[in-house]
């Protein structure tokens, strides 16, 4: 199934595995990491980015995928819409159906809120379902909160909001005792002790792992809380557009029925959007590591009810894709691979990089190999290097590969491949949305009443995230979010419902002369052949 170029690559990877798996390249320096971001990573690339014309970040830079959607047309016409036919009724409307959802939820109902999730897909369809390499928390005496915010805000080119990293760290050995209590199967030792590992930018070894399916670990255990709490969850279901009162204060949403298309009308005292990421607008052409959902509508929904986004100009693109073979293009090849022990090898044999670089330095430093140093490995779709997983068991001896990354076994045995004994191939892939809604610490954004929790949030990571924060921040901010809401409920009267907004946004976009077919937000990718 190998091209004979990408064979006689791997002959070359064999006979230098000993050798690379002793040496250690060493580390850039914060210049060279400088250079090398400006020069090879996508989110410097001049031409993929589009200055907002209108709205509460008018004059920023976004993604010109992103910024199609965030300048476009409503999907209903407020007109068309009776506010007074309510649907639902409920003190917390969760938008999103993920693990920051599911956190959320279970702590307004903890609070003695009325809760209601709804969903455009299922339950758990989510990019937490689908994250593999582990969740970070500072508990083991070696470290400390302090250091985790160090790294991570330093990991962040010290872009982060302070408040929110704070709380991110402080709150994550509780966020895993939580999830522990709740049942999540975590890598333990004999006598009960979590096993750790180190991420790419961590200094402590932090990570904690249900083997290389984490997140989907996690999210069975919470999606069976909110189940066995009989919390509803109304799925298949997108919110369309935020409701607000006649003060401007989240009111509510408007659904669409994803099946018979049906408009029904959600109506809340507080509403948190938890809608995760946007890889599947595949920015820049990318591939992506994303769920099919991820299409960046909580963005959408927010700004156009008058919440500000913040660092939406910057996206992680996972070093470690797969790029070979073409069934898996994209698929995550979880970080955990490499603090496992293995190393990126260029079609030379050569180990071109330190292993545990952070995500936007290694992916730059793939995308530089690949292009000017012209050290990619050819295949028949695209390009990448290797990552040599058989250096795996040669550090930590036969059966590490089956007992700590399973998965990554499973999906590359289903192809042909057994990375106990062949390198695999690897190409960034688009992977997490850094930026999004900018909320303060208790969750809320600049609009009352409307919370954000997941990846939906802009400030947590600053401009670049660790491997492991992501499942941290939608527990953390994910119960930060619903403890929130909930509280803030008992004190709210809802005004009349408005849709007032859309129409003020609609005629925004008429006044800046911007016309355009494209309608949002975008619910689904489009994967049609085209004629």
């Amino acid at each position: 199934m190998y091209t004979n170029e990408m064979m006689e690559s791997m002959k070359k990877v064999a006979a230098a595995r000993e050798a690379n798996a002793a040496f250690e390249p060493r580390r850039m320096t914060a210049e060279e990491k400088d250079t090398l971001l400006k020069t090879y990573h996508p989110d410097y690339k001049e031409g993929e980015f589009a200055v907002l014309q209108i709205g509460p970040n008018k004059g920023d830079k976004v993604p010109t995928e992103l910024a199609a959607l965030l300048q476009a047309n409503p999907r209903v016409s407020p007109a068309e819409i009776d506010l007074s036919k309510v649907d639902y009724d409920v003190d917390v409307l969760i938008i999103g159906g993920g693990g920051a959802g599911a956190s959320a939820a279970i702590e307004a109902d903890n609070n003695g809120a009325s809760t209601m999730i709804v969903t455009k897909l299922r339950m758990g369809d989510a990019n937490t379902m689908m994250a593999e390499g582990g969740i970070q928390a500072a508990d083991k005496p070696n470290d400390s909160p302090a250091i985790h915010y160090l790294d991570a805000f330093g990991g962040g080119h010290f872009a982060a909001k302070p408040e929110l990293l704070y709380k991110l760290v402080t709150e994550a050995p509780e966020a895993i005792q939580w999830l522990n209590d709740l049942g999540v199967e975590f890598d333990k030792d004999a006598d009960g002790t979590m096993i750790t590992t180190h991420g790419g930018g961590t200094s402590r070894k932090r990570m904690h792992a249900a083997k290389d399916y984490s997140g989907a670990e996690i999210m069975r255990t919470l999606r069976d809380e909110v189940l066995n709490r009989q919390i509803p969850v109304v799925d298949f279901t997108a919110a369309i557009e935020l409701i607000l009162d006649e003060q401007g204060k989240a009111a509510g949403a408007v659904l669409l029925n994803m099946e018979t298309q049906e408009i029904l009308i959600a109506r809340a005292k507080t509403v948190i959007i938890a809608t995760g990421g946007a890889g599947r607008l595949h920015y820049q052409g990318f591939p992506t590591s994303n769920h099919y959902g991820a299409t960046a509508d909580g963005l959408v929904l927010g700004y156009r009810a008058g919440a500000k986004l913040l660092y939406a100009d910057t996206l992680q693109y996972h070093p470690t894709g797969a790029a070979y073979p073409e069934q898996i293009f994209g698929a995550l090849v979880t970080e955990k691979v490499r603090s496992l022990g293995a190393k990126l090898i260029n079609v030379n044999g050569e180990a071109f990089m330190h292993p545990l670089e952070t995500r936007d330095v290694s992916a730059a430093s793939i995308i530089r190999e690949c292009s000017d140093r012209g050290n990619g490995v050819h295949t028949p779709d695209g390009i990448g290097v290797w990552l040599d997983t058989p250096m795996i068991e040669l550090k930590g001896g036969e059966g590490t590969i089956e007992k700590r990354i399973p998965a990554m076994m499973r999906m590359f045995g289903k192809y042909g491949i057994d990375i106990r004994k062949e390198p695999i191939l690897v190409y960034p892939t688009l992977h997490y949305q850094n930026g999004g809604l900018d909320i303060s610490a208790d969750g809320m954004t600049g609009v009352e009443n409307l919370y954000v929790a997941g990846e939906a949030v802009g400030g947590i990571h600053g401009r670049n995230r660790l491997m492991g924060n992501s499942l941290l921040d939608i527990i953390v901010f994910g119960r930060n979010a619903g403890q929130h809401a909930s509280e803030k409920a008992k004190e709210v009267t809802l005004g009349a419902l408005s849709l007032s907004h859309v129409d003020a946004f609609t005629k925004e976009m008429a006044d800046a002369g911007i016309t355009t077919d494209v309608v949002s937000p975008k619910l689904l990718p489009d994967y049609r052949r085209k004629k």
